[in-house]
């Protein structure tokens, strides 16, 4: 199970959000390339990297967020899982190029299932990850700031069937909130879809970590870490050397 830190982007900065909420930011650092080190320097064997201006709607032209992958691309050799506002298979090649490993299809396929398959079979199943954020099992969209009628179980299935490998589960409510990971409602959608599942939203601490570890043969996958490494209840070098 890959236990990945999470550089949230706003405005070329380091933030994180409680539940997605744009009001709710902490800022941690304005320089995400010196984070990506210190994280490598921990011992990550991933990073997970988060647009959240593209996420809401709130790029603009310069598109600085961009600029930072970049230079994070450069500044470690990990490979690098990045979501964020990637509607069409161009955003995603752009994204690639720039030097992202794997992309995170999140608003697009709920609008439009089709372009997972779309992306998967121009960029490969291991270039592609879907994101399936929920509020009371419902999935939401445009960087959480809508609601769908869709459960969330019944769009990984789908997106299962259309050669979709995995997805990232997050519970929005715990998103933040330090409150403990929902393992097992990850473990639930990865029986039902078949999906392999990163649970994310909630990590408080290395229990959370090991409460996911030993449902790793159900289809846990991996786990996205951000308040918890930001504030210090969670020490991201025990969390990777006690999932080994």
């Amino acid at each position: 199970m890959i236990v990945f830190p999470a550089i949230d982007l706003r405005r070329g900065r380091c933030v994180r959000l409680r539940q997605g909420d744009p009001a709710a930011e902490t800022l941690f650092g304005d320089d995400p390339a010196a984070m990506a080190r210190h994280w490598a320097r921990q011992g990550a064997q991933w990073l997970h990297v988060v647009n959240l201006d593209g996420a809401l709607g709130d790029q603009g032209p310069d598109a600085p967020n961009l600029r930072r992958l970049a230079e994070i691309r450069a500044a470690v050799a990990l490979p690098i899982q990045f979501g964020g506002g990637l509607r069409s298979l161009d955003d995603v090649a752009a994204v690639l190029e720039l030097g992202a490993t794997r992309v995170v299809l999140g608003t697009a396929v709920v609008q439009t299932p089709e372009l997972a398959a779309a992306a998967v079979q121009r960029f490969g199943a291991e270039a592609i990850v879907a994101g399936l954020d929920a509020r009371a099992g419902l999935v939401a969209t445009h960087g959480w700031q809508a609601v769908s009628a869709t459960p969330v179980a019944e769009l990984g299935q789908r997106l299962r069937q259309l050669g979709v490998l995995r997805a990232i589960y997050t519970d929005i409510a715990r998103d933040g909130m330090l409150s403990g990971v929902d393992a097992e409602g990850s473990a639930e959608l990865a029986r039902q879809t078949g999906l392999g599942i990163i649970a994310s939203g909630g990590v408080r601490d290395l229990s959370d970590i090991h409460r996911l570890h030993a449902l790793a043969a159900v289809g846990i996958e991996g786990v996205i870490v951000g308040q918890a490494i930001y504030t210090g209840s969670l020490d991201l070098a025990e969390a990777v050397s006690g999932n080994r």
